[in-house]
């Protein structure tokens, strides 16, 4: 996940720079329910397309995993689009928890989001078949895969 976060910060960056310059935006208060709207669209095409195309995004590459259905196929546009979705559940009720209570201090929204994202593991190590509960929703799931090169063993 912080790989992944690593990853998009360059997106995220690029992203803030055309919403900016397409909005004529010059002060960072003002529009931001719009940035944040064009950065979940942005940042949702970024995951969808990378997992209905080719199972991985490039962190995913490195940590040699890819997502499928649960049979094993790879996801349509719309199953990696409701993933990508339900996948918020890791920050979400941690979020709003924060919101709720009033507390609107980083500190605060650090440690809700700090023991949400706890909890939603703990979830995935007590599940029969360790998975998160956003793939348990989508019927999707992880898997362990080498891609071999040309010329390469796959089993080195």
């Amino acid at each position: 996940m912080l790989y992944e976060g690593l990853l998009l910060f360059g997106v995220v960056m690029i992203t803030g720079y055309l919403y900016s310059s397409l909005t004529q935006q010059r002060h960072a208060l003002v529009g931001t329910a719009g940035l944040q709207a064009f950065m979940f669209v942005v940042i949702g095409i970024y995951f969808t397309w990378f997992w209905a195309q080719g199972r991985q995004t490039l962190a995913m590459k490195t940590w040699q995993l890819r997502v499928m259905t649960r049979d094993g196929q790879p996801l349509s546009q719309a199953r990696a689009f409701a993933r990508y979705v339900a996948s918020w559940l890791w920050f979400l009720p941690g979020l709003a928890a924060a919101g709720l209570s009033g507390r609107h201090d980083g500190g605060a929204i650090a440690l809700a989001l700090a023991l949400n994202v706890a909890v939603y593991a703990l979830i995935a190590r007590l599940t029969p078949t360790r998975q998160t509960l956003h793939d348990l929703l989508c019927g999707t799931r992880l898997e362990r895969w080498r891609s071999s090169a040309p010329g390469q063993n796959p089993a080195t």
